[in-house]
């Protein structure tokens, strides 16, 4: 056993690397890291663990030009690493650096095990993050405490979400869709969160667990004899029901509830309560209340926790958050980078007095749905991170955080962001990406740099006052008609870029190719820019296949229609040659933690709604979570999306001489797909080089 985590982190990076690293924990009354060299080895030094990785991974980056992201979690160090010249040492004021969101849990992390969440911790550490949403298991507080309450079994399966739905469910949105869970789910996911805080608390990262905010099932008024509000529908599904806070019983169910959560996890210096999300009805709430009772539970259970709270439209309602005491809430200011609400004036969500005087983190939200698509505000996240400090909100902005939706996308936008506490001055993303290239590659590339330094000056340029949610989405994945353009419903996408200039961005990371052979960061971005220009070229020539139908040139819609076809299926090959863009990796996480075929079809089932129809024909259609959540995917692709535009084609052949096209029933062809028994493989096919290359002749 190591002498501390540190080194046990070095060793699962890459085994023998701890031997090179000599790690000093200092006390200090600033978070900082140092780098240093002394006898052929290299120094770090920290004031706690959590810094110390982060210092690592600054060493990683900018000395031994190693890049350790998602798609690279296992590396492999030089055998001399490079000295340390001069001390170097960097510390922040930024005390609270946050991860995930609710909806991560869901959209990017609803099936891990052991094994993958090891690596996410890791990486967490490395990055300097010391406070993440940690949610895994709280169905299994639940089903006691309404065991406790006198619910039977089959009456909290009622209540209880499926496991691709926990998230919406933790944010009081709806209630048993996706259920009813095993028995055996409840215990495995006890067991896998234990280990995950247990690691967490080795290395000085705070879990910030799911706290009670008065949500209770829908019967609770009749069951329970509550007084309860009804805060209405979301997207379809009826919420749960929101316990008053001056019925007598809140405080007992809240005192169950953390009694249950302290018995299985031990207890937390932070809980996250979010009530009334996304447009909950407050008819007839006393927010003051609500917020004094909400606290008063908590820090019964916790004298010292602190409430976090998503900003997030309306919430949290400044009515129930100004008269709590200063110190005792955190506010995630979610969407930053373009819906900032902690005081600026230029924002549509601006709130004049911010939170209140509450402390607050700056956070990128970047991802919704875990969407596949390059995205970002390359500059503007620098800019807008420098100009709140220098505001007077900036006496309150205590960190940064990572909220997006989805992980393992966009490396680059996380890396950025995660470094923001350490930089003490405005930087240009020029500068930054010369030393990112460096790293990410493993020396630096000149063609590699221009098409970064395109990317960055296009597609990761998104204009500073855009609310578009996440990526530009690709056509190949929309439900097909005369007029698409986003695909989900609340995307608000705009044409910001020329998607010329991404094709040709493309072009240039594959000019480079064969110097690059077998390097795994390259090979990931490769394949995720060729993708990107890929959908571009798709996009553009859906486009050509409209002008062809309103000019009713059949010859040129049957052709235009075929090479959309063609790009289609090749973004399908491309894809297939790295995990992270298959189907099946996602799929077979879902079937490989059931312990029975029922369990296992059950959990399939889970994986394969939530990415496509999400919901019932009611929440698809008219609630329009249908391809909320859509995934530029291999597997998915060639069988779901080209499935659904092999049949408008189809449909508009077949109609051409009549005045009207007839209605295509998606929805029903979507529940067929994901009824159906086919699995799907996480194997990879092909050398991404090789097939990129091939893929590149056809489309450059």
């Amino acid at each position: 056993m190591h002498a501390n985590p540190v080194n046990d982190l070095l060793e699962r990076l890459d085994k023998g690397a701890s031997r090179h690293f000599i790690i000093e924990k200092v006390k200090a009354d600033a978070d900082f890291f140092e780098l240093d060299s002394r006898n052929g080895k290299i120094v770090v030094r920290g004031n706690n663990y959590v810094n110390l990785a982060a210092g690592v991974n600054w060493y990683l980056k900018y000395y031994a030009h190693v890049n350790i992201s998602w798609n690279n979690m296992n590396v492999k160090l030089p055998n001399v690493l490079p000295e340390v010249k001069k001390a170097e040492r960097h510390e922040t004021n930024m005390k609270f650096r946050y991860d995930l969101n609710y909806c991560t849990h869901s959209y990017s992390m609803a099936f891990w095990d052991w094994e993958r969440w090891e690596k996410e911790i890791d990486w967490m550490a490395l990055h300097g993050i010391n406070m993440p949403l940690s949610i895994v298991g709280t169905e299994a507080v639940w089903f006691n405490v309404l065991k406790k309450l006198g619910y039977n079994r089959d009456e909290i399966n009622e209540f209880i979400c499926g496991p691709g739905f926990f998230a919406w469910w933790l944010m009081n949105n709806l209630e048993g869709w996706g259920g009813p869970n095993p028995d055996s789910w409840y215990t495995q996911r006890i067991a896998l969160q234990k280990k995950i805080v247990k690691r967490m608390r080795e290395l000085g990262i705070e879990p910030v667990f799911a706290g009670y905010s008065g949500m209770v099932p829908n019967n609770a008024k009749e069951k329970l004899q509550l007084n309860v509000s009804n805060p209405g529908l979301w997207c379809g599904y009826r919420r749960p029901a929101f316990l008053q806070p001056t019925d007598p019983k809140f405080k007992v169910i809240a005192d169950l509830y953390y009694e249950e959560m302290t018995r299985l996890f031990g207890k937390a210096n932070y809980y996250s309560m979010d009530p009334f999300h996304e447009g909950g009805n407050v008819a007839g709430v006393n927010l003051d209340e609500a917020g004094k009772a909400i606290m008063s539970a908590m820090k019964k259970c916790n004298p010292n926790a602190i409430w976090v709270a998503q900003a997030w439209g309306g919430n949290p309602r400044a009515e129930m958050i100004k008269n709590l005491k200063r110190g005792d809430m955190i506010v995630l200011d979610l969407f930053s980078e373009s819906r900032p609400q902690w005081g600026d004036p230029e924002s549509t969500w601006y709130r004049k007095n911010g939170f209140d005087g509450h402390d607050w983190l700056y956070c990128m939200l970047l991802n919704y749905g875990g969407n596949v698509g390059l995205h970002g505000k390359m500059q503007h996240v620098i800019d807008e991170y420098f100009k709140a400090k220098s505001t007077p909100f900036g006496q309150t902005l205590k960190g940064v955080g990572i909220t997006m939706e989805g992980i393992e996308n966009n490396p680059v936008m996380y890396e950025l962001l995660c470094e923001l506490p350490w930089h003490n001055e405005k930087f240009s993303k020029d500068e930054w990406l010369k030393d990112y290239v460096t790293s990410r590659y493993g020396r630096f590339d000149k063609s590699l740099y221009d098409a970064w330094i395109q990317l960055s000056n296009s597609i990761y340029n998104c204009p500073a006052l855009s609310t578009q949610q996440g990526t530009h989405e690709s056509v190949f994945c929309a439900r097909p008609s005369d007029k698409v353009y986003q695909v989900s419903s609340w995307s608000e996408m705009n044409d910001y870029y020329d998607p010329m200039e991404v094709i040709e961005a493309a072009r240039k990371f594959m000019s480079v190719a064969d110097n690059f052979i077998g390097n795994n960061n390259y090979e990931y971005d490769m394949v995720d820019i060729l993708r990107q220009a890929i959908a571009e070229k798709g996009r553009l020539v859906y486009k050509v296949m409209m002008s062809a139908k309103n000019a009713k040139e059949k010859e040129l819609f049957e052709e235009a229609s075929k090479r959309f076809m063609n790009l289609l299926d090749m973004q399908d090959k491309l894809l297939g040659t790295r995990a992270e863009f298959c189907l099946g990796t996602w799929t077979n996480r879902a079937v490989n933690l059931g312990k029975t075929q029922e369990e296992k079809n059950l959990y399939e089932w889970n994986a394969k709604v939530q990415i496509t129809t999400w919901g019932n024909r009611t929440a698809a259609n008219d609630g329009g979570l249908r391809d909320y959540a859509h995934r530029e995917w291999s597997g998915l692709l060639k069988d779901f999306y080209a499935m659904r535009w092999r049949t408008y084609i189809d449909n508009v052949i077949s109609n051409w001489n009549s005045a009207k096209d007839n209605q295509i029933d998606y929805y029903s062809l979507e529940e067929k797909w994901v009824n159906s028994p086919i699995h799907y493989s996480p194997d990879t096919k092909g050398n991404p080089v090789k097939v990129a290359k091939d893929i590149s002749k056809q489309i450059f």
